[in-house]
């Protein structure tokens, strides 16, 4: 990057983050590398296909761009 950082660049990745240590980090009891990265890969796919937003109308991200005609 040859421009100057802003600090909304990171944003989208830092709230994902917080909501996946919330969500998933401190609620499950993790024994190893395998386990936390299948875990990782599940919560993903949840956080995407199935877990509903508010401010998408009541629509998971997947099933809100179907709707849109994006998909």
């Amino acid at each position: 990057m040859s421009r100057k950082g802003n600090c909304y660049d990171n944003a989208a990745m830092e709230s994902f983050f917080g909501t996946l240590k919330a969500e998933y980090f401190y609620l499950n009891d993790i024994r190893d590398i395998d386990e936390l990265q299948l875990g990782i890969k599940e919560y993903i796919h949840y956080y995407n296909s199935d877990r509903i937003k508010l401010k998408l109308g009541g629509l998971s991200p997947v099933d809100f761009r179907i709707q849109a005609g994006l998909l």
